[in-house]
């Protein structure tokens, strides 16, 4: 039976993408760390003990230790799609290398799902949300952190003048979020969103830390042939012309936080055409 293909990134081409450069992610990837201390402040506001937490997309053990430490009671259970992200060394808590579209778990296990910065790389983000509901018990909790469509704003604006292929991969806003949180089955869902501007001295340097975190266009609409020294220099041009009165490159990264429950509580919000209706103070944006 052919498995059909979600419209995010080819799961193979992910696995290898972040399997090349596990060794070096953690010492680059400034950003991963910014937005899951940000994702896990915001659990303490959670009244929530779980028992067991699954940390999906962990990335390297460094990452999965502020988890830990926000949890030391709890079993946790780190999951990746690369091995190598996962570490070689022991580690005080369980590792798995699985599919976050098919977890290894049986049915409503887990009292804590946390995904930071998973879903952009998931090649069907819905079948990863249904797998969360599918494992948390009742009450559990999703919590994740993700990137909105206002990511990358400045390269996607780059790149069309000299190359109309896509050279960035396609975020959600955060209704089409709630939606598909509520359509997965969980219960309440409170998203917001907040806005960060990384600036650069120049373009090598920015290409060069995406490119370290693996951080590549592996979308359905990407090109598949290598990109040719006239259009990098066309899109250098164009990208310059975005210095700003500073003098410096700007990397605009729309950050979308949220939370949800296990539970019934969800069907409330679909009326029977088949229309989600998600509070408005559930869907918040701050600069």
């Amino acid at each position: 039976m052919t498995r059909q293909r979600g419209p995010g990134p080819d799961r193979r081409a992910v696995a290898r993408a972040f399997g090349r450069v596990a060794a070096r992610y953690d010492g680059g990837d400034f950003l991963h760390r910014e937005i899951r201390a940000r994702l896990i402040e915001r659990l303490e506001a959670v009244a929530l003990q779980p028992a067991k937490v699954v940390d999906l997309g962990a990335g390297p053990p460094q990452a999965t230790a502020d988890l830990a430490r926000r949890y030391p009671d709890a079993t946790l259970l780190a999951l990746d799609l690369a091995p190598a992200m996962l570490g070689a060394a022991p580690t005080p808590w369980h590792r798995a290398c699985a599919d976050a579209a098919r977890l290894p778990l049986p049915d409503a296990s887990v009292d804590l799902a946390v995904a930071a910065l998973l879903l952009p790389w998931c090649e069907d983000p819905r079948q990863v949300l249904a797998e969360a509901r599918r494992v948390l018990r009742f009450p559990g909790l999703f919590a994740f952190a993700t990137l909105g469509p206002g990511t990358l704003r400045e390269l996607r604006a780059a790149w069309p003048e000299p190359d109309p292929h896509g050279h960035a991969l396609h975020f959600p806003d955060m209704h089409d979020l709630g939606d598909a949180l509520v359509r997965a089955g969980f219960a309440d869902p409170v998203v917001d969103a907040e806005t960060l501007t990384v600036t650069y001295r120049d373009l090598p340097r920015l290409v060069a830390d995406l490119r370290a975190v693996g951080a590549t266009d592996l979308g359905p609409g990407r090109r598949t042939t290598l990109t040719g020294p006239g259009r990098w220099a066309a899109m250098a041009a164009a990208y310059e012309r975005r210095r700003t009165a500073d003098g410096v490159l700007p990397v605009t990264l729309e950050v979308l936080y949220g939370h949800a429950w296990s539970g019934e509580a969800a069907r409330r919000h679909v009326d029977p055409a088949g229309e989600i209706a998600i509070p408005l103070d559930r869907l918040q944006r701050r600069a």
